[in-house]
């Protein structure tokens, strides 16, 4: 097994050294008085502090993996730094680990080793490298300038610097936003299969009742004969009490008892069809809302993970419906009253995607209620989500806001689709500063 571990400041030296340059360093001094080779720097040539910003920005993780089991590197293979710091140890002199790492990245890096070829001197180099990086063209131009034959040491130190800045600028973020980025997605997936879900069941019960109303109105046709023959049964009734013999009264009052009977049995049927109607139509109904609801949510999702992604242009105006808007941009700093502190995180980060700043109060949990009007005071808005913060928490909110003028919305829902709909809702311009909103 090949361990070639070093010191981290040997490895590293660019982090314990950030503000060196190369002028002042002896050692570089000395190299700049060496004429310059005829051919590109290899990799293990180079000073050691670039080794780290090459290795880590020239080769992704899957590829160190790749290199670590090829070698036999004595370090866990899931570690991801303890990958990267045994190759930039290898780098750092020629080996077997250090030439195919060069191999691969000149077959790698080709096209852009062939880019670069056109640059005849130190000030072409640094002007094709600082072209590549405006455009986010960085790795391949990284290894190409670094290793160039005409790169003198001020410009590698000068793209070491841009490569260092970088990495703070971009890397902070870029895991994060992927994972909620995918969050995002799956979420909105999942609402999509329940709107489906909940559209098919609507569909069925839709057809039942109309099969059920199919039967009750072809009851009704069966029964309306029985009705007209009552009307005439009543007049025979009448001309017996008239005076008609006793005899044919008594004879077909049996028979006007049985169809009476058989009317009062439909007439009982037909009343409970009725109110399984009712029943069904009230069933009808809860769907209805329950699938606006779900399709509110979905909308408010599709909003927040779209904002920023579309380009503005004067064609696609947002006519007054979204943060960007005059009272939108009035919004910037909200305070949240209640929720579940373990969605605090995915409720800031949804706050963060449309421009605004989210503080929060737990309601009194353990944060106590006498804070509440000065935060409120230093909010824009405030939100609360009714089923999930105390009454006295709940009602101070709403006496602060209403004596300080500030927008309240008092919404159900403490989950993340709930806070998404809500947030969608005060930064769609519908609710004027200074006034309060019921609980959606």
């Amino acid at each position: 097994a090949v361990n070639l571990g070093a010191p981290l400041k040997q490895a590293f030296p660019g982090f314990f050294q950030a503000s060196e340059v190369a002028s002042s360093d002896p050692q570089v001094a000395a190299i700049d008085t060496v004429p310059k080779p005829n051919r590109r720097t290899k990799l293990w040539e180079l000073p050691a502090r670039h080794h780290c910003p090459v290795i880590g920005t020239c080769m992704p993780l899957e590829e160190l993996a790749k290199f670590a089991r090829r070698f036999s590197f004595d370090c866990d293979h899931r570690d991801e730094f303890a990958l990267h710091l045994e190759v930039v140890a290898c780098a750092g002199g020629r080996n077997v680990v250090s030439e195919s790492i060069q191999k691969h990245l000149e077959r790698k890096y080709k096209i852009h080793i062939l880019r670069f070829e056109r640059a005849k001197s130190d000030a072409d180099v640094l002007a094709l490298w600082q072209e590549h990086c405006a455009r986010g063209d960085v790795a391949g131009a990284l290894w190409a300038a670094t290793t160039h034959k005409a790169a003198s040491d001020a410009t590698r130190q000068r793209i070491y610097a841009d490569v260092h800045m970088l990495s703070h600028q971009v890397g902070a973020g870029q895991a994060a936003d992927s994972r909620w980025l995918a969050h995002l997605v799956k979420e909105n997936a999942a609402s999509k299969v329940a709107l489906e879900k909940q559209k098919k069941q609507q569909a069925s019960s839709e057809a039942k009742l109309g099969q059920q109303l199919q039967r009750i109105s072809g009851e009704l046709e069966r029964l309306r004969p029985a009705g007209e023959e009552v009307v005439l049964l009543r007049a025979r009734l009448a001309a017996v009490e008239s005076g008609t013999p006793i005899a044919n009264m008594e004879r077909k009052l049996l028979g006007l008892q049985s169809e009476n009977d058989v009317l009062t049995l439909a007439t009982k049927r037909s009343q409970a069809l009725g109110d399984a109607l009712k029943t069904a139509q009230a069933e009808v109904q809860a769907l209805a809302r329950e699938r606006n609801q779900l399709a509110n949510v979905r909308d408010a999702l599709e909003r927040l993970l779209l904002i920023g992604e579309a380009d503005e242009s004067p064609e696609e105006s947002c006519h007054g419906m979204c943060f960007r808007c005059e009272h939108g941009a009035q919004i910037r700093n909200v305070l949240f009253v209640g929720g579940r502190s373990a969605l605090l995180t995915q409720y800031r980060a949804l706050a963060d995607r449309v421009g605004i700043r989210l503080t929060h109060h737990d309601g009194g949990l353990e944060e106590a209620l006498s804070r509440l009007p000065d935060m409120i005071k230093g909010a824009d808005a405030v939100m609360c989500p009714t089923d999930c913060v105390s009454h006295n928490a709940y009602y101070q909110v709403k006496r602060q806001c209403k004596h300080t003028g500030k927008t309240c919305l008092l919404f159900k829902g403490s989950g993340v689709s709930g806070f998404a709909v809500a947030l969608a809702r005060l930064t769609s311009g519908r609710l004027s500063p200074g006034t309060a909103s019921g609980s959606l």
